[in-house]
């Protein structure tokens, strides 16, 4: 039985990033596999990489020093068969959870030397999950850096951007009118499409983690 870890790197329960992510968990467990979930915005307190440079000591190789809401999230990361983290997309980047748990994950294996940059020895697959109410190039630029940056330090990694989501159920019901959006629009394709995205993640979660 492999173990996969899904992070949750968005706010809202039962919306967008958290639908799509359980129907990734859901297709982990149709295989017989096990999920670990975290959602970023109910643990303890943690912050970002603090530049301690502890991570650099020899005896510390690999893992953050930093004690905080984050270790068993970086501890789950290093024992797990692969990972899945979903945010949505703040202001043209995925938030400041996911921020936080990208430097913590990334810098604790990153050597500085030239020979081996990298000293992480168990590469895993990897999904990075966007959704965004914009349209998919908006996330694009970005997804791709963190895909490049993950594939050096983690593993293999997908990306699946889930554009032009719900963001709200009534836009009608906002006290200032968001002329932005297609309110009809949105609720015609939140009915029809985003149950297709959810399954194209089922299917790609399914082939990664047989």
């Amino acid at each position: 039985m492999k173990k996969i870890v899904i992070v949750n790197a968005g706010p809202r329960k039962n919306w967008n990033t958290d639908t799509l992510l359980n129907e990734a968990a859901k297709a982990i467990k149709d295989n017989g596999n096990e999920v670990i979930w975290f959602d970023l915005f109910r643990l303890e307190k943690y912050t970002g990489c603090i530049s301690c440079f502890g991570c650099k000591k020899e005896k510390f190789k690999g893992h953050c020093v930093c004690r905080d809401g984050l270790t068993p999230v970086l501890d789950a990361i290093r024992e797990s068969d692969g990972l899945i983290i979903g945010s949505p997309n703040y202001l043209s980047n995925l938030t400041a959870s996911f921020r936080a748990l990208y430097e913590r994950l990334i810098f604790q294996n990153l050597t500085y030397q030239r020979e081996t940059p990298n000293c992480n020895t168990h590469m895993v697959p990897v999904i990075l999950v966007a959704t965004s109410n914009g349209p998919k190039e908006y996330s694009l630029d970005f997804m791709n850096a963190y895909k490049n940056t993950f594939e050096r330090f983690i593993g293999p990694t997908e990306v699946f951007i889930a554009p032009d989501t719900l963001q709200i159920k009534d836009y009608s019901k906002t006290d200032w009118k968001w002329t932005y959006f297609d309110a009809e629009h949105k609720l015609k394709r939140h009915e029809e499409v985003f149950p297709l995205e959810c399954k194209e993640l089922y299917n790609l979660a399914s082939k990664l983690f047989k």
